[in-house]
């Protein structure tokens, strides 16, 4: 399955109906059909006594002012007080009402698009930058906020507005009607028009955004990088190249979004000098009263200041969609590594696997063509790294994984920890197809220390009991029992604050040691039955390694260790050393036998 979301670069966007978005987008507010409900009907309120004002207004110029009856003047200038504090109350209760509905919706959003993001595969973050993924989660989503808390109902006032307008425009008189209206007939063609322009020039200009915000990540988490080679005209080159790119993006975007403003300007002001001269030879003709111009021309004001908000409403309309599309891209997503029904093995294949903690039948594996990559090595994109594999990781036994780089070792322990499916063949774990396994149980019985680990913020002892529910609410002094029973005292002399220390950022104020450490406790207090050290030892000293020797030396017997090593004291206690390169895991037997197929590599390439 390809996971990589379309970034600045896809221009063959799907084109689909502005209704069919609009809907989806709606469908998000189904968990407040009550608050929607208050607000439709303050809205109503509002439109409706915004319409009734110019009405109250002709009529108090045709029956009172002509007859100068200053007292009736008077009366329903009170009558018209009444009916703007009762719109202003109605608005006053749809923003606060909407404003509300969308921070929850916006809450729930961003827990869902967090919630599918940690459902998905290895293979979804490894195709995507984490830069854009947090501009989808904040950027996009806030979008759909502004779209919800402030633009939903307004456009929904706004449209009850302009349809009343239009009705007592026409019931006043038609024919001055339906001259008013041509211009709105000429901007609903044009925006209808454009609107597909308009949208893909606002997703063009988020997805620019998530673009600099990758690169911005990128650049941060590399910084130490950048000052080692002294290569800041480096960063400063490709961010300049990304903001670029999202400048031009944004006063495109910009453009697009405000080019309707000044036509919806033109249109009213057209609308309303057409009116004015209608009206006038109407008046002359005894066709028409002063009051009723008078209340056409508001009437008109109503009908063309929403129309003329539409120009901005339509924007923010086109840029929700935009990051709902953005954020649906992910949604629909569903994750590769499926959970399989628990099949029933027959007696002679359990019994084949009893022996076994885990079995690689018939297996081959290959990361999709140009979006993916080995962790061994770039050069493995879109080839196949494995080939028809079998063996066997009997329980209690130490095995090696050796070969060069790139020949597959990261990606066999990736498999064996069900990172990745196979493309072929079936893994086994405890005699059972490892896809029939939950997370929870897998991980359980699976335990994966990498070359440099990630320790989380917090301190010591969050970071060993993270995703450990076994001892997940033991305090302070019941872990320290707990490590000192494990034989685990040592390690924390190594920590100035003990358990207590705090880790903060990306854990730099600790050595690589100390979090290879963390990492080991952490792995080890889950009592894994197999344990995969992927270099786990590769880049600290010598008193550190003996360390964690002496912790692996702990683990109960039946505990299978699958290390993964260049250096060769690492894998000289191995039982038995795989050599993995060109597709193929073939035992080494010796550790010399071993080492003369590393050169005998080594040579040939």
């Amino acid at each position: 399955m390809n996971y990589r979301l379309k970034t600045t670069q896809d221009d063959n966007d799907e084109k689909q109906p502005i209704w069919t978005a609009f809907v989806k987008i709606a469908s998000l507010l189904g968990f407040e059909k009550k608050n929607i409900t208050i607000s439709l009907i303050a809205i109503l309120v509002n439109s409706g006594m915004t319409l009734l004002g110019p009405l109250v207004v002709g009529y108090t110029i045709d029956k009172y002012i002509e007859n100068k009856d200053y007292h009736g003047v008077l009366i329903f200038s009170g009558i018209l007080l009444v009916v703007y504090v009762i719109a202003f109350f109605g608005s006053y209760i749809q923003t606060s009402v909407m404003g509300a509905v969308g921070q929850r919706t916006l809450f729930r959003l961003r827990n869902a698009v967090f919630t599918k993001l940690q459902e998905l595969p290895l293979a979804f973050f490894n195709e995507n930058k984490a830069g854009d993924l947090i501009s989808r989660i904040n950027n996009d989503t806030q979008r759909l906020n502004s779209f919800f808390s402030q633009t939903l109902m307004q456009f929904t006032g706004n449209a009850f507005t302009i349809v009343g307008a239009a009705i007592f425009i026409l019931v006043i008189n038609w024919r001055l009607g339906l001259a008013a209206l041509v211009p709105a007939a000429i901007l609903m063609i044009l925006t209808r028009v454009t609107s597909n322009w308009i949208k893909k020039i606002n997703l063009r200009d988020a997805r620019a955004e998530g673009a600099l915000s990758s690169e911005i990540q990128e650049s941060l988490e590399n910084f130490k990088v950048i000052l080692a080679f002294n290569r800041r005209d480096y960063f400063k080159e490709k961010f300049n190249v990304a903001n670029i790119v999202n400048f031009r993006m944004s006063i495109i975007a910009g453009l697009g979004n405000n080019i309707f403003s000044p036509v919806y300007d033109f249109a009213s002001n057209i609308a309303q000098l057409v009116v004015l001269i209608y009206g006038i030879y109407l008046i002359a003709h005894g066709q028409l009263a002063i009051g009723l111009l008078v209340s056409f021309l508001l009437y008109i004001g109503r009908f063309y200041d929403p129309l003329r908000q539409f120009a901005s409403f339509w924007s923010t309309l086109q840029i929700a969609l935009a990051g709902w599309e953005r954020i649906s891209e992910i949604t629909k997503l569903e994750s590769n590594l499926p959970i399989l029904p628990a099949e029933t093995m027959h007696k002679a294949t359990l019994a084949a696997h009893s022996r076994s903690i885990m079995r690689f039948e018939n297996v081959s594996f290959a990361y999709p063509g140009d979006d993916g990559s080995d962790g061994d090595d770039e050069k493995n994109r879109g080839k196949k790294v494995l080939s028809n594999v079998s063996f066997n990781f009997d329980k209690g036994k130490t095995y090696a994984l050796v070969g060069p780089t790139g020949g597959g070792k990261t990606t066999t322990a990736s498999l064996a920890a069900r990172l990745f499916d196979p493309s072929a063949g079936v893994i086994y774990l405890n005699g059972k197809d490892i896809r029939t396994y939950a997370p929870d149980e897998r991980t359980q019985k699976i335990g994966f220390i990498l070359q440099e680990p990630y320790l989380f913020s917090g301190t010591v002892k969050e970071n060993i009991l993270y995703g450990n529910k076994k001892y997940e609410n033991s305090t302070t002094p019941e872990l320290v029992e707990i490590l000192k029973k494990d034989g685990l005292e040592k390690i924390l002399q190594r920590f100035e604050g003990g358990l207590d220390t705090p880790i903060a950022g990306n854990a730099d104020s600790l050595s690589l040691g100390q979090r290879q450490l963390i990492a080991f406790m952490r792995a080890v207090l889950r009592t894994p039955e197999l344990l995969i050290l992927d270099e786990a030892t590769a880049n600290i000293d010598t008193v550190t390694e003996q360390l964690l020797e002496e912790i692996l030396r702990k683990l109960p017997k039946e505990t299978t260790k699958v290390v993964i090593a260049h250096r060769l004291n690492t894998i000289e206690n191995a039982d038995e050393i795989f050599f993995v390169n060109g597709g193929t895991i073939t035992p080494a037997g010796s550790m010399e036998h071993a080492v003369d197929m590393l050169l005998h590599n080594k040579r040939r390439s």
